[in-house]
């Protein structure tokens, strides 16, 4: 009889660093959304109309859609725990810019620079946690990272417009550094070193993306994103005009779509192991459900709440098993560029979907933004189902 090796159970500092890395993505994700918050507020300060100032919420998202992997392949061979802080000093940096800001191109310029720091840390965070944690707590640490995403949208958002409303949108930027700075001194004591993996450049890249199940993320990653964000990017409008809800109805149903983040990642580091494939189709399925339903559900606001808490949900648990995925199919070497070329697809998606959600408000009407959304989120679900899954199992055979 032979003796099982037991997996070695995680100490407290580890724990720590988890909570660091949960604490950072939290920091991160309000930062990326707060301008959608205080949008009418920077407009007004400057004389720009709302559609001139979210400008920078487009070149945000171009930005990382395009410097992802450039940046990404820079610094693929640097040692993950001095990268990390120092992507999140600029981070810093460039909140205190945000704050100095006296024309909106000096801000502008500020987004530019988060833009940047967001590029290469969500190519990298993900990783680095899933790294320094034992093999059977990888889902766990995993799907912490995304609970601090959900927490942002939950806390982050409604506090930093809180701030902007009560004292400048200004203090709001000036906020996210302060709290940025207090992680950046936390994860220096705690985070333990992470290497690289050996990194990887240009000329590997054409190896890389022969990888097919690899390929199959991506294009399933880039359907699953245009097709939620071609419904969410509109959300708030249609539940206020076809919801007939109420502003803090609204808030309250913005926030539980964070909410149904967090249930989503615990469902992902409780059944994903076990049931891979099986946990990915449900998720699509739960997706395409909720945004097709939207319009169905219109005439209730707690049915209303009840399917947008299914797309938050579906939405995250989804996310974060691609992640998942990725980490899994790619040698550790590639595994940082791969992130950072899932990250820039997945903001091409958010472009895409925003751009043909308007399409349909223009052209159709604004309730029928689930229906279009429920169509491209059907073929991705048919993709992966159809050659992602099944080239998956003919390797593994």
């Amino acid at each position: 009889m032979t003796d099982q090796i037991k997996e070695p159970e995680m100490s407290l500092k580890t724990w720590m660093a988890l909570v660091g890395l949960t604490l950072s993505t939290f920091i991160f994700n309000t930062s990326e959304f707060i301008p959608i918050a205080l949008l009418t507020d920077i407009g007004r300060d400057f004389g720009l109309t709302e559609a001139k100032a979210g400008m920078l919420i487009s070149v945000y998202a171009w930005v990382v859609m395009i410097l992802s992997m450039p940046l990404m392949l820079m610094t693929s061979k640097m040692e993950m725990r001095k990268l990390l802080l120092g992507v999140v000093a600029v981070f810093t940096s460039f909140q205190v810019m945000s704050y100095l800001s006296t024309s909106f191109g000096m801000l502008m310029v500020s987004r530019i620079g988060v833009a940047c720091a967001h590029s290469i840390f969500w190519s990298i965070v993900s990783i680095i946690a899933v790294r320094i944690v034992p093999e059977s707590h990888k889902p766990i640490a995993l799907s912490m990272i995304v609970t601090g995403s959900s927490i942002a949208m939950i806390l982050g958002l409604p506090l930093g417009r809180v701030i902007g409303l009560s004292v400048g949108w200004r203090m709001t930027f000036l906020s996210i550094g302060a709290v940025a700075l207090v992680v950046f001194l936390y994860l220096f004591t705690l985070l333990p070193k992470v290497p690289s993996g050996g990194g990887m450049t240009a000329h590997d890249l054409p190896t890389m993306l022969k990888n097919k199940i690899l390929i199959g993320i991506f294009i399933t990653t880039a359907a699953f994103a245009t097709g939620y964000y071609t419904a969410y990017s509109y959300i708030e409008p249609f539940l206020q005009q076809v919801g007939n809800m109420t502003e803090n109805q609204i808030t309250l149903t913005l926030m539980l779509f964070g909410g149904a983040g967090i249930i989503g990642s615990m469902l992902f580091s409780k059944y994903f192991p076990k049931y891979r494939f099986k946990f990915i189709n449900v998720t699509l399925l739960g997706l395409i459900g909720g945004v097709v339903l939207l319009l169905p559900s219109a005439f209730s606001v707690p049915v209303t709440i009840a399917v947008c808490t299914i797309i938050g949900m579906s939405a995250t648990a989804f996310n974060v098993a691609m992640q998942s995925e990725i980490i899994t199919d790619t040698p550790q070497s590639q595994t940082s560029v791969a992130m950072s070329i899932f990250s820039g697809i997945f903001n091409f998606g958010i472009g895409t979907g925003a751009l043909i959600g308007g399409l349909v408000c223009s052209h159709l009407s604004i309730s029928f933004i689930g229906i279009a959304g429920g169509l491209i989120v059907l073929l991705a679900l048919l993709y992966w189902q159809l050659i992602v899954v099944k080239r998956s199992l003919r390797q593994a055979q």
